[in-house]
């Protein structure tokens, strides 16, 4: 999301660096405010764990004004995934191409040139097997690394399709 609309607010997410990983000790996602305190996240994460677009979240406000993500409070039952792309050295045409792969499974994904980084949606309506055996195809083809930010219980248990 490029464009801020007026119903969207920023949440930021304290980050835990280890081995200089992740790159930054914040993330800031898009919101919507739901009240009460309360936001939706409305993309995806490159870097918080355990949180998902769509999950409602507790949100703080500093002094300063920055708004400061707690703990979910209603998951979404969607699961972000993030890949590293290795293939044609993570290039633009190579992270889109997994956006588009993915895409056709049911899944949406943002790219980050900097960290030739593709972060996946899940939505819990997507076909999770393919996805998983595409994942591990890819995986083990060296065309990416991957790691769960957020998972389901539906996605820990779905076999490989």
């Amino acid at each position: 999301m490029s464009e801020p609309d007026p119903q969207y607010l920023k949440v930021h997410f304290r980050l835990e660096v280890e081995d200089d990983w992740p790159p930054a000790s914040v993330e800031s996602l898009w919101g919507i405010d739901r009240g009460a305190g309360t936001a939706e996240l409305a993309n995806t994460p490159f870097f918080v764990r355990g949180v998902a677009i769509g999950d409602i979240v507790e949100t703080s406000v500093d002094e300063e004004g920055t708004r400061w993500a707690g703990k979910v409070v209603q998951p979404s039952q969607n699961c972000t995934l993030r890949l590293i792309v290795l293939r044609d050295g993570g290039s633009a045409a190579a992270r889109q191409s997994v956006i588009n792969a993915f895409h056709e499974l049911g899944a949406g994904g943002e790219g980050i040139e900097r960290f030739r980084m593709v972060s996946l949606d899940i939505p819990p309506e997507a076909n999770l097997g393919k996805i998983k055996k595409l994942l591990h195809h890819g995986a083990d083809q060296e065309w990416w690394h991957m790691e769960e930010g957020c998972v389901t219980e539906a996605w820990r248990t779905t076999e490989v399709a």
